[in-house]
C-alpha cells in the first residue's frame, strides 16, 4: 500500500489486518463446510439444496480471495497454513454429521448468522479508519445476508413439505 494509504489507515492497521485474517479463516471453513455439504446433502429438496450450497461455495471462495489480496495491500501476509484457520476463526465449522437437508441447512444458516455479526461488528471498527477495507466488508456483508436467506427460505420449503 502507499504511503498515504498506510496513513489514512493510521497505527490500527495491524489490528484490522489480523481481523482481516480471521474473516479469512472464516470464509475458507465456510467455503468447505459448503462444498462438502453439497456433496453429501440428501432428502427433501436435495437438488436446489444442493445448487444452493455449490453456488454459496464459490461466494464464499471469491470472499477468501478479496479479504486475502486486501491483506497483502495493507501489508499483512494472509494465513498461509489450513491449521491456522481453526485457530482464527469467529464461526467455527461444523462437520455434517446428519446429511439430511433439512439439518445441512441449519448449520449453514447458524455460520451465517455468526459471519454477519462479525462482519457487522468489524463495519463499526473500521468506519471512519479505512474506508476501502469498510467497503469491502459491506459488500461481503450484503452476501452473508444474502445466503441466510436463501438458505432459510429452502429450510422454510422443507418445512411446509412435513405438513
Amino acid at each position: 500500500m502507499g504511503t498515504k494509504g498506510r496513513k489514512i489507515v493510521g497505527e490500527g492497521v495491524d489490528k484490522i489486518i489480523e481481523k482481516l485474517n480471521k474473516a479469512l479463516a472464516d470464509e475458507w471453513l465456510a467455503y468447505y463446510q459448503y462444498w462438502v455439504g453439497a456433496k453429501v446433502v440428501k432428502g427433501p429438496l436435495r437438488g436446489p439444496v444442493s445448487a444452493e450450497l455449490n453456488e454459496h461455495a464459490g461466494e464464499e471462495l471469491g470472499h477468501a480471495e478479496k479479504l486475502a489480496e486486501r491483506i497483502i495491500v495493507l501489508g499483512g501476509t494472509p494465513l498461509l497454513n489450513p491449521q491456522d484457520w481453526f485457530k482464527m476463526t469467529n464461526c467455527d465449522y461444523e462437520a455434517p454429521q446428519d446429511s439430511c437437508a433439512y439439518t445441512i441447512l441449519e448449520q449453514n444458516i447458524k455460520g451465517e448468522q455468526c459471519a454477519i455479526e462479525f462482519y457487522n461488528s468489524l463495519l463499526a471498527e473500521l468506519k471512519d479508519k479505512d474506508a476501502v477495507t469498510y467497503n469491502l466488508i459491506l459488500e461481503i456483508l450484503e452476501d452473508e445476508i444474502e445466503h441466510e436467506e436463501d438458505l432459510e427460505n429452502l429450510k422454510e420449503d422443507i418445512e411446509k413439505m412435513k405438513k
